[in-house]
């Protein structure tokens, strides 16, 4: 199996965060030959969780998946958005009916990633 170049960005925190993710992470990604990236994005929306709107711009700019934590329920709007997005994780150590999930197996042209937010 070829080896996949995977990036992980540690906590997007605000708009400055976000806006510089958001426009540096196509060219990085073409830069380094990235073929997953991972971005937490658990304090993206002012350093209180993310939004619908923040997790679909990150997703756009080449993110594969969205990791959260504790901070991701800061922003009512997004429990709806869980279902609807598979790539935005929630801790996998959640009770059982919280929204979303906490892991995702993702293909790739060099093979499947699994993702595992704990």
């Amino acid at each position: 199996m070829p080896a996949i170049r995977i990036l992980f960005l540690g906590d997007v925190v605000g708009e400055p965060g976000r806006k510089a993710v958001i426009e540096q992470l196509p060219l990085l990604k073409q830069s380094e030959g990235l073929d997953f990236i991972i971005v937490n994005g658990e304090n993206a929306a002012g350093g209180k969780g993310i939004t619908p709107k923040i997790a679909i711009d990150l997703l756009r700019a080449g993110a594969a998946v969205i990791t959260t934590g504790d901070h991701v329920w800061d922003q009512p709007e997004i429990v709806d958005y869980f279902p609807t997005e598979p790539r935005l994780l929630r801790p996998l150590n959640y009770p059982e009916g919280t929204p979303g999930a906490g892991s995702v197996v993702l293909e790739t042209a060099k093979g499947k990633v699994a993702v595992m937010q704990a």
